[in-house]
């Protein structure tokens, strides 16, 4: 009898111990709200509020997306080789978000790698991206960083290497909205001067 009673409470506790475990794991497992893997909201380095990152591709000219009219000129920025970023849209969205999109023109006399527009931060995954863009507020002194998503991509172009001379490719960048009062902002990428444009809905 003593001993089936023993054994029966040495189950008892092995499954109980099994589910408080598992309960721990699942509980580690959830999204916190700090943002640090981008997919929640939270603050960036520069104190600028980020929202949940989008999984998706945002409007712009990511893999499935629409292509900007190229023919709509609202910037245009000249840096070293002869590599020129020339922008066609800057449009805020119903979800709190502002895609940049343009296309870079590569009209140097070698292949282009976009090595320095990367961001420094360690958790972004990509090393030839543009995460390194940003969107200033010189008003609100304010800097908005790329987003990015759970999987450690930015929400922008990738993969942005060998691009020959005389080739283009469409590029894309999205980022945190500025309040809504906010209609002009820089767009600065390294090595290149910054471009002043206009927010559109």
């Amino acid at each position: 009898m003593s001993i089936r009673r023993t054994t029966k409470a040495a189950r008892g506790a092995v499954a109980m111990a099994s589910t408080v475990g598992l309960a721990l794991v699942v509980a580690g497992c959830g999204g916190g709200g700090d943002g640090g893997d981008g997919g929640a909201g939270g603050i960036r380095a520069d104190g600028a509020k980020q929202p949940p990152a989008r999984a998706t591709t945002p409007k712009g000219e990511g893999p499935g997306s629409p292509a900007a009219d190229s023919s709509k000129v609202i910037g245009e920025m000249k840096g070293p080789d002869g590599i020129v970023i020339t922008l066609h849209s800057v449009i805020r969205d119903s979800g709190g978000f502002v895609t940049v999109s343009g296309t870079v023109t590569n009209h140097g006399t070698r292949a282009f790698n976009a090595i320095n527009w990367r961001s420094n931060e360690t958790e972004l995954r990509s090393r030839s991206s543009i995460s390194g863009a940003t969107l200033v507020d010189k008003a609100g002194k304010k800097r908005y960083l790329v987003l990015r998503d759970t999987n450690g991509e930015c929400l922008c172009t990738t993969g942005l290497s060998g691009l020959l001379p005389g080739a283009s490719r469409p590029v894309f960048a999205q980022f945190p909205a500025p309040p809504a009062k906010v209609t002009e902002v820089d767009f600065q990428l390294p090595t290149m001067p910054p471009a002043s444009v206009q927010i559109t809905d």
